[in-house]
């Protein structure tokens, strides 16, 4: 039996403003936008025959309220044994709570009462959502047990003992099984991923790890395709969702980008190409979800109000007012205010004697002027302000003060794999690729695992 799964984030940064729930997106969608729908990948799944490994389950007392042992004899035998209760599953419907909840299935709420004083039950119940269920076993409307999925690993489980109640997290036994899909590209991203067997998560966590690399708007061409290794995760026989991308490949344009999973011993978690340099750079392409690009960087394009030829220094991303912009690059920000024909406008500064500009916005996010920003934090929200014809994001990239263009300026790179930990990233690595190249070593590496 192995270590627990372990849960990672989608591969995407957290937006910094919770205020928009655009925000929220998926920050590799920057650059993506909906066009995005209309290029992809086409081509049958090529999927191995895996075997699935179980991985440890623990349970782990969260807490224990101490019961009164006279109280608990006492009442002992008023209490009907939980075998005998009628389960009950309370579905969460908008506008619900959980008083509203035991009140419409006549549950008794000073049960309700007894269990909110579990810091478990605080912690997990407080806040619910429309499509939760939680697993009631009651008798005459006093709860025996109460349980709700945490997340795929994991469960609450609260009891009765008395009148008191206790609660317990179990770490749920799950099943991870490597799957190789392969795709190439003849028309929509999330038909080909569906005829590759592929979720829309996935495909769009494999867009994400090369977003740095590919414009997946603009730069996909009939003929690109892609190959991944990746994890499915089961429990009791049941599919649950896909977990982590491990090894891919895109060719875009005859181009060949290759990323792999690597987890160092500090828990620090990224991707590298096989010869160990990061495949983030140092900034994003495009540091929005955009629909279209308006209008291109073009130093004798006419001016759509002035009407006279005006450089155009930067790059115009069409998309609705309210889009949370990102920052490109970890920075600083220099200028955060109203600047003419800019209308509201962020400047950050970052590393190498680079600018990056953000114009046109309809409102600035919390950060303030002279704050440090990560890349993908959320800086502001597109709008019309100033010289616009309509809601776009203005984006200007500068080095030693000379624009250049967004689109095509090669991106410095960000910092290549720990050189102390590039021994084992290649021992964890030459296995991976090599089941990517071929499926059929990929089962075979499996069934060496389940039989040693």
């Amino acid at each position: 039996m192995g270590a627990p799964y372990r849960f990672t984030h989608d591969y995407r940064p957290a937006a910094s403003d919770p205020k928009s729930p655009i925000s929220r997106l998926p920050w590799f969608i920057a650059g993506l936008g909906i066009p995005l729908l209309c290029v992809g990948f086409i081509a049958p799944k090529n999927s191995s025959e895996s075997i699935a490994t179980p991985l440890a389950t623990n349970s782990l007392e969260v807490e224990l309220a101490a019961p009164d042992t006279q109280a608990a004899s006492a009442t002992a035998a008023e209490i009907p044994d939980a075998v005998t209760g009628e389960d009950l599953t309370l579905k969460v419907r908008r506008g619900d709570s959980l008083d509203r909840l035991f009140k419409r299935n006549q549950l008794n709420r000073s049960d309700l009462a007894a269990i909110m004083k579990l810091d478990a039950a605080r912690k997990y119940l407080r806040l619910i959502k429309p499509g939760d269920e939680i697993l009631v076993r009651q008798s005459d409307g006093r709860i025996l047990t109460l349980s709700k999925p945490i997340s795929l690993g994991e469960q609450l489980n609260i009891k009765r003992t008395g009148e008191t109640f206790e609660a317990e997290m179990i770490e749920r036994e799950l099943f991870a099984h490597r799957v190789h899909a392969t795709g190439s590209i003849a028309s929509s991203l999330f038909l080909a991923a569906a005829d590759a067997g592929i979720s829309d998560r996935t495909i769009m966590n494999l867009a994400g790890i090369f977003a740095w690399d590919v414009d997946f708007v603009l730069d996909i061409r009939e003929g690109d395709r892609f190959t991944l290794l990746y994890e499915e995760l089961w429990q009791g026989g049941e599919r649950l969702a896909d977990g982590d991308i491990l090894a891919a490949e895109f060719v875009n344009q005859g181009e060949i980008f290759r990323a792999v999973r690597f987890e160092d011993s500090s828990g620090r978690i990224d991707y590298f190409s096989p010869d160990g340099r990061s495949v983030r750079k140092a900034f994003i392409r495009a540091p929005l979800s955009f629909s279209r690009v308006s209008s291109n960087f073009n130093p004798r394009r006419r001016h759509p109000k002035l009407n006279t030829i005006r450089a155009h220094r930067g790059v115009d991303y069409a998309a609705p007012t309210g889009t949370p912009i990102q920052a490109a690059g970890d920075g600083k920000i220099i200028k955060r205010g109203r600047q003419g024909g800019y209308g509201k406008v962020v400047m950050l500064q970052h590393g190498g004697n680079i600018t990056t500009l953000y114009a046109h916005l309809s409102r600035f996010s919390n950060a303030r002027y002279g704050s440090r920003v990560r890349q993908g934090d959320i800086i502001g929200y597109v709008g019309s302000t100033g010289l616009a014809t309509g809601p776009h994001l203005h984006y200007e990239y500068r080095r030693n003060g000379v624009h250049l263009n967004p689109r095509t300026v090669k991106l410095p790179d960000a910092a290549p794999i720990d050189p102390s930990y590039f021994d084992d990233f290649q021992k964890a690595a030459l296995p991976l690729l090599q089941q990517l190249d071929n499926p059929r070593t990929l089962f075979a590496a499996e069934t060496r695992n389940t039989t040693s």
